[in-house]
């Protein structure tokens, strides 16, 4: 597909990860739907358009099917944070997508379990596509983007010297984890789980119900624990935007 035939939908849930790709896009308008401001205009030179879709999968999926049916998006791309879950997972680290899974689903005995009823699929696969540009995206933003996007204090004290990538399984439901129990029954029900977040298998339910190809990309604000809500707050305001802002420009940079 050529450039100009794209429009890629961008949606994260909390205002500080899209304030800086707001200001930097030109033409920029605005569109009220269902309580939220969808920005149309172009992000270096990609056509896109930029949402809040507050939290939880609910707000996820109407988000969603609107970019779709209102603004004819081609294509979809979720940035936001997410607590780590697998082993080697860190603060900082970066986690794309492969598979997704609703870890609260539970339609037993009509259904088993995490399977979405009448989709006879308990995962689903994000775009291999767009999920290897943004793995490029990702890693040139940890090589090249990290030192300067960030203070050394805010570095510092997240311990971001080295993040890593990873790619696998992230599992969503309408719950904040931060408990160490309730992540070890997750794990060992899901034990291939990288991060716990709330919206991104809502999300892919949604672009596979349209045929409308996505990736997701969260960075890891917290490890899960009873610790998630001091670290999360904090790193939402401190880092986590500059996350967001950098690994779009590169996303968007890269062309199709």
């Amino acid at each position: 597909m050529q450039n100009q035939a794209r429009r890629i939908g961008i949606i994260s849930a909390l205002h500080e990860e899209q304030a800086g790709l707001v200001g930097q896009m030109e033409g920029a308008t605005v569109s009220r739907r269902g309580m939220r401001d969808y920005v149309s205009g172009h992000l270096w030179g990609q056509q896109a358009v930029c949402v809040l879709s507050r939290i939880g999968k609910v707000a996820a999926a109407a988000t969603t099917a609107t970019l779709i049916e209102s603004f004819k998006v081609t294509e979809i791309l979720f940035t936001g944070v997410a607590g780590g879950a697998g082993d080697g997972v860190r603060i900082g680290d970066l986690v794309i997508a492969e598979q997704l899974v609703q870890h609260d689903m539970d339609s037993r005995p009509l259904f088993p379990r995490f399977e979405v009823p009448l989709t006879n699929l308990d995962r689903f696969a994000s775009d291999r596509h767009l999920s290897d540009r943004l793995a490029r995206a990702c890693q040139a933003f940890i090589d090249q983007d990290l030192r300067h996007a960030l203070s050394d204090e805010d570095r510092s004290l997240f311990r971001l010297e080295a993040p890593r990538l990873h790619r696998g399984m992230v599992g969503s439901g309408d719950e904040f984890i931060h408990g160490k129990e309730r992540l070890g029954q997750l794990r060992c029900l899901l034990p291939d789980l990288l991060a716990v977040e709330m919206e991104g298998a809502a999300v892919a339910q949604v672009c596979f119900e349209f045929g409308i190809p996505f990736a997701v990309v969260r960075t890891i604000s917290d490890e899960a624990d009873a610790n998630s809500p001091v670290n999360f707050v904090h790193f939402i305001d401190k880092v986590a935007s500059r996350y967001a802002y950098h690994l779009v420009r590169r996303f968007c940079l890269a062309g199709g």
